[in-house]
């Protein structure tokens, strides 16, 4: 009520807005009411609330503009800020932000019928008991006025890490996909043996020269069904983020390499600052380096 009447007084006049407000809304204050809290100090709550709302500005615009009362709350309470999730909810309002929704999932899958197709070993169970156990890979486009940037993601279903990716001009498995695999090997050491390398049953994830370079760096293959995101749910839900939380708000995209670069930034957002609700709020990396300490922990202990 205060602020709305700070807003308008200066065009209407203190007087007029209570008595016509008072008339039309429950318990609006009267003019007498509104000059007695403007000459009292500010509460204990005001005072705060003063601190609050441009740090979520500020927090909600360093994480791409995306989160919402459930990650915003997580990640205040990370910052050291005791606060509850309506309270959060609450002064988001007051900030003027919001989560952003994600969109609807696009089907890029062309498969190639005459390749011989290794079968699924997931069955769309997409749980792993620690990382480089299984991989799941997918690709999408991204629309620019110099043409379309393909984009390939290789995640790590234990901790929801991107491991490797790539953006190129062309669908080519020797270069699009390829190389996003060449860039998780090389993050792993070099070699795969035994990791399950998931995918869908597009040409460029079948095609001969991509299935070799998977059997040379020791992984297994396993694919799903065409056009079924449920076969390949993580990575198709991976690629609706990138397209919800980069893509659609920072466009439009004037040129494949202005893609690569924000792709880059955030590629490394996405594994060491952005929180997972699917990882109980924390982010990939907090993951895997509590797994590793874990490790080492019992194998301390068994030694």
């Amino acid at each position: 009520m205060i602020r709305f009447v700070d807003e308008y007084r200066d065009r209407f006049g203190v007087e007029f807005l209570c008595r016509t407000l008072r008339a039309a809304v429950r318990g609006f204050l009267t003019s007498r009411g509104y000059r007695a809290a403007k000459q009292r100090p500010a509460s204990a709550r005001q005072l705060r609330d003063e601190l609050l709302v441009p740090e979520i500005q500020q927090l909600h615009a360093k994480h791409y503009g995306v989160y919402g009362r459930r990650k915003m709350h997580a990640l205040l309470k990370r910052e050291g800020w005791k606060i509850g999730r309506d309270q959060t909810e609450r002064l988001m309002r007051f900030a003027g932000v919001r989560g952003v929704r994600k969109s609807k999932r696009v089907f890029t899958t062309r498969s190639d019928k005459a390749a011989a197709l290794p079968a699924d070993l997931v069955n769309r169970r997409f749980v792993a008991d620690g990382p480089r156990k299984l991989w799941v890979c997918d690709v999408t486009y991204v629309a620019t006025w110099s043409g379309f940037a393909y984009v390939a993601f290789v995640t790590d279903v234990y901790s929801r890490r991107i491991v490797g990716w790539n953006v190129a001009a062309t669908l080519k498995s020797e270069v699009l996909p390829m190389q996003a695999l060449d860039m998780a090997a090389w993050q792993s050491g070099g070699r795969l043996d035994g990791l399950i390398h998931h995918a869908d049953h597009g040409s460029n994830y079948t095609a001969m020269v991509y299935t070799d370079r998977i059997a040379e760096l020791g992984a297994v293959p396993s694919t799903g069904t065409v056009g079924d995101s449920f076969d390949n749910a993580m990575a198709e839900a991976v690629n609706n983020l990138y397209k919800t939380e980069l893509i659609r708000q920072q466009g439009p995209w004037r040129t494949v390499e202005q893609v690569e670069l924000a792709t880059l930034e955030y590629v490394w957002w996405w594994n060491h600052e952005r929180l997972h609700g699917e990882l109980d709020m924390r982010t990939p990396t907090e993951v895997e380096q509590a797994y590793y300490a874990g490790t080492e922990t019992l194998l301390s202990l068994t030694g």
